[in-house]
């Protein structure tokens, strides 16, 4: 598997990953309404916009397919002043999950934050997401709760931070 920064070329195979993971991670959780209309077009085009102004990474295998995406940078809501960077998203196809993919590519993101001067880091989970317990094997702790809503949909949401990124 291959870790590498994402470039406006790979717009196409991200949003590929995110629909697909929305999908199935997502399933019973946010409104089916919300899963059946996201595109893999309209996706593409926001990542298309998305990659020149933030810091991204893919999976991608030995044949070029992309499985996997993540990025971060500065924290966005400046409700956590402890910590400085934001996991802002990391997706994996569901048939590559659980094979260290997730692992590789957070420590990408955790070393472009270092490179940029930033030790800290908090990521926002879906309540209901099983992968809160992916960021708690990385050492994450819950820091707050959130709610945000999708399609009419009132969620829960965790926050999870890490006061210091040389620990994962």
């Amino acid at each position: 598997m291959k870790i590498r920064q994402a470039k406006q070329t790979d717009a196409k195979g991200i949003a590929k990953v995110q629909v697909d993971s929305w999908k199935t991670t997502y399933k019973d959780i946010v409104p089916d309404e919300y899963l059946s209309n996201m595109t893999y077009e309209a996706r593409e085009e926001k990542w298309k916009d998305i990659i020149p102004q933030t810091t991204v990474f893919i999976a991608e295998t030995k044949d070029g397919e992309v499985v996997g995406f993540a990025g971060g940078g500065k924290e966005r809501t400046g409700k956590y002043p402890d910590f400085e960077g934001e996991l802002y998203a990391i997706y994996i196809l569901e048939e590559y999950q659980g094979k260290g993919i997730g692992r590789l590519l957070v420590e990408a993101v955790v070393e472009d934050l270092k490179q940029k001067k930033i030790f800290s880091m908090t990521v926002q989970v879906l309540a209901e997401n099983n992968s809160r317990l992916f960021y708690e094997s990385l050492g994450a702790e819950k820091i707050g709760t959130d709610e945000l809503e999708i399609s009419g949909k009132q969620l829960d949401s965790l926050i999870y931070g890490w006061k210091n990124i040389n620990t994962i």
